[in-house]
This record gives C-alpha cells, structure tokens and sequence, in this order.
C-alpha cells in the first residue's frame, strides 16, 4: 500500500455495526493500526479517521458522539505508517465527495475531550461563579461532569452498549471527560 492506486475505496469495505448485538464494539480491531469510516443511524457518513489502535478510538468516538455512531468500516494496516493512514483518508474523503462535518466543523466533537462546563446549567454557573476559592470551583466542575458522565452512560445504556467505559477521574477536576 505504497500509493492512493492499492487503496481499497470505502464503498468497496464491509459495513459494520458500530455496536453488537452483545452490546460489544468490534473487538477484532483491538491494538489495530487502521483507518475507519463512521455512519449515523441513516449511514450518512459523519467521521474518518485513523488510530495506532482503532479499537480505543471507536471507544472514545461512542462516548464524545454516541448518537452519531452507528455503522462503521475499518481498514487496517500491519505497521502505522502515518503518511498511508493519511492518504487513505484523504481518499476516503475524496471518494465520499464533501468532508464529513466530523472532519471539519465538528472535529473537535469527535477529537477532544468532552468540556462539561459547556454543559452548566444556571444553577451550577452561579455555583461556581459564587465559588469562594479554587477548591469550591473544583467540586462544582467535577459535580458538573459527573452528571454529564451519568447521561452519557445514561445514553450508551439505552442503545444496549455492554462495553466497560471509565472515565479519567482526574480530568473531571477540570470539568472534562475523557476515557481513561
């Protein structure tokens, strides 16, 4: 796979489901290096991207965009070469005719850490606005991302997902989310 001629187009891929009837992600692309294509429930392509483990990232892409993930195709390679894994996704992105919003208006939806404190309510915004020190500020952040954890893992419930998800418990100090 030397050049964007040997890549396999997206069209010609295996479509997959994001989750199992067991609840189970993919488990065969666990510590794979590949490039992979996320659809919507209408598999209307939202995401294309590559990991040195697509396992973990199909993870953290359920957990940041849960209602988006629902169909998938992977392509994995044998050594990450990050020169390949970008050319497949140029190519992907080219074949699907326009850039998926994941990969340019949304991409740091489907890349970064989940900012809960966009998520306040006014009652929490005043809690922390009224914080008397560093460390007051800290429990509203981290109540802040608890609850946003709880309806996340609310959601991932609900679509029968069995798959064992931790959140870095440091991170919630500072009001974000990310698996650990």
């Amino acid at each position: 796979m030397s050049s964007q001629t040997d890549t396999p187009t997206l069209s010609s891929l295996e479509a997959l489901t994001y989750i199992d009837d067991r609840g189970q992600l993919p488990e065969q692309f666990q510590g794979k290096v590949g490039v992979y294509a996320i659809f919507d429930q209408q598999q209307t392509l939202q995401y294309i991207g590559y990991s040195r483990d697509v396992y973990l990232s199909l993870k953290q892409h359920l957990v940041r965009q849960p209602d988006q993930c629902y169909g998938l195709k992977v392509l994995t390679i044998d050594r990450p070469n990050r020169t390949i894994l970008e050319e497949i996704r140029t190519a992907w992105i080219s074949e699907n005719g326009s850039v998926p919003l994941g990969n340019s208006a949304d991409e740091g939806k489907w890349t970064q850490a989940i900012d809960a404190k966009a998520q306040m309510t006014p009652a929490e915004q005043a809690s922390y606005a009224g914080a008397i020190d560093e460390l007051a500020q800290t429990k509203v952040l981290k109540q802040v991302a608890r609850r946003v954890e709880a309806a996340i893992l609310e959601v991932l419930k609900s679509r029968g997902v069995q798959v064992e998800i931790r959140f870095n418990p440091k991170l919630k100090e500072t009001g974000l989310l990310d698996l650990k």
